[in-house]
């Protein structure tokens, strides 16, 4: 049984989710304590967290930013905030999905069983290596000569993606698709914030240019 952690300060919205998950077989759990919020949620160690954004003490994207210094559990904001900036600036933080309110609930189940499968798939055993560089899916690392980076999840999922492909050009949309599905959903601008961080996180483990950009087709790696 998966289990989600609600982060929500309006009450009978938490717990009408909560009845409405549990009702297809998730675990939920949630607290009151917002100041130490980020604490409960992950020694709850949930499998996923819902996180709404306007909240008391700390806003959902400072929860996000915080979550993702110390762990990769995914993240599906929901919310009534439905600015392109606050999706932007969401995923940048890490957020695997971005949900905004009124939403219909069969359709937010959908993206949790959209995330969690994804997730699930990019956490496998399964290791990839290339030219010495070593993508380890199940620790959500990349390593070099001994010195190893923790990824994103979307970073993690943008070079599995192009390690799988090795040799190939991988356009954009097939990116964003790998990512997110549906490139609807996606800001242009978001996948190049990640392919930077990443190329920057490769460069600190002493590989450079690994990640190419083939202009107007995608990017690759030799």
């Amino acid at each position: 049984m998966s289990s989600i952690f609600i982060v929500e300060d309006d009450e009978k919205i938490r717990k009408e989710l909560a009845i409405f998950l549990e009702r297809y077989g998730y675990e939920c759990d949630f607290s009151d304590d917002f100041k130490n919020i980020i604490d409960i949620a992950l020694d709850s160690k949930p499998d996923i967290i819902l996180l709404d954004i306007n909240l008391p003490y700390f806003d959902g994207h400072h929860i996000c930013r915080e979550i993702r210094k110390v762990s990769n559990v995914p993240i599906i904001v929901v919310t009534s905030r439905d600015t392109d900036m606050d999706e932007l600036m969401s995923i940048n933080l890490g957020a695997d999905d971005f949900v905004t309110k009124p939403y219909n609930s069969q359709i937010l189940l959908a993206r949790i069983n959209s995330v969690l499968g994804r997730c699930s798939e990019s956490s496998g055993s399964q290791k990839l290596e290339h030219v010495g560089v070593a993508l380890d899916r199940s620790k959500g690392t990349v390593g070099f000569e001994g010195r190893e980076e923790e990824l994103t999840k979307n970073e993690l999922r943008i070079l599995n993606v192009l390690i799988k492909n090795k040799g190939s050009i991988v356009s954009r949309n097939d990116i964003m698709d790998e990512l997110w599905q549906s490139d609807q959903f996606v800001d242009d601008n978001t996948l190049t914030v990640n392919i930077s961080r990443l190329r920057e996180k490769l460069k600190s483990i002493g590989v450079d240019d690994f990640i190419k950009t083939k202009r107007g087709q995608g990017y690759i790696v030799i």
